[in-house]
């Protein structure tokens, strides 16, 4: 993992570890996905720090910050990215949360419109998942827990080497980093979990309480991001384009989850427009 600028913050009982480049008036805040981390953006934040100060925060149980062995709901990561803001001194961002990150920052939006200046929603969902890959989660919770994440990681990476169906856009993600690297990057970031943030989360992507309904709550300025391939996404995007008031949605071509990695070019602009026009308003 990058610890390029590691830095620590308390958020009521734990500290989270971040990044943070670049220098401006309004902060960029950067919020990772299930078993993701700060290390998601790795290639991007230099670009980012151009635009302005961004920040990139791991969350509870994932990369440097605290495994507290409790706490992994939706609420509780909202909560903690209000700690957090408050701990380093940001009382207005910009910012975008990617997959359950970008569930956590709607929340966040719906619950302190005041703290955000704008938001993306980045390959994600209002509500609950319905995933093929729950029943993974259930196993691999129970692997996590009995046997700890450094067996869940090679059997995650055995059952993925056999997949006939790997996305392109994945494929030549892997191949533009390396196959080694691609790997080293994942056991980093599944290595660093709490196990029960694997567990219990596995679960909340599927079985949370559902903020469609809220989504004409939301006034600042939204763009919606979601790769052409990441099919368990765009119908949510669509959902979300029609429902937030003068919400616009980016498809990212060639790409599937992590468009910022799959497509970084197409990202990059995508995002610079947002921040473009949200920072005139």
């Amino acid at each position: 993992m990058n610890h390029a600028n590691p830095k620590r913050a308390r958020a009521g009982s734990i500290e989270l570890e971040y990044e943070e480049l670049g220098g401006g008036a309004r902060t960029f805040v950067l919020v990772h996905g299930f078993t993701g981390s700060r290390d998601d953006f790795r290639e991007q934040l230099p670009e980012l720090a151009r635009l302005g100060h961004t920040v990139a925060v791991d969350q509870r149980g994932h990369g440097g910050s605290d495994n507290p062995g409790d706490g992994y709901t939706l609420a509780q990561l909202s909560a903690d990215l209000l700690g957090f803001l408050d701990a380093i001194g940001i009382d207005r961002c910009d910012l975008l949360g990617h997959s359950m990150g970008g569930m956590v920052a709607l929340r966040f939006a719906l619950a302190h419109p005041e703290r955000v200046a704008s938001l993306v929603l980045m390959d994600t969902a209002p509500g609950p998942l319905e995933l093929p890959t729950r029943k993974w989660f259930e196993i691999g919770g129970q692997i996590a827990k009995s046997q700890g994440m450094d067996a869940l990681f090679a059997l995650m990476r055995k059952v993925a080497e056999k997949e006939s169906q790997r996305p392109e856009p994945v494929t030549r993600s892997m191949e533009r980093m390396g196959e080694d690297m691609y790997w080293s990057r994942i056991e980093a970031k599944i290595s660093a979990m709490d196990p029960a943030a694997f567990s219990e989360l596995g679960n909340v992507l599927s079985e949370h309480e559902d903020a469609t309904g809220r989504l004409g709550e939301l006034t600042c300025p939204t763009t919606i991001v979601v790769g052409d391939q990441d099919l368990p996404f765009r119908k949510p995007s669509d959902v979300m384009e029609r429902a937030i008031s003068g919400a616009r949605q980016v498809v990212i071509t060639e790409a599937a989850h992590s468009p910022q990695l799959e497509n970084p070019e197409a990202w990059l602009a995508a995002i610079s427009e947002h921040l473009t026009h949200a920072r005139k308003t």
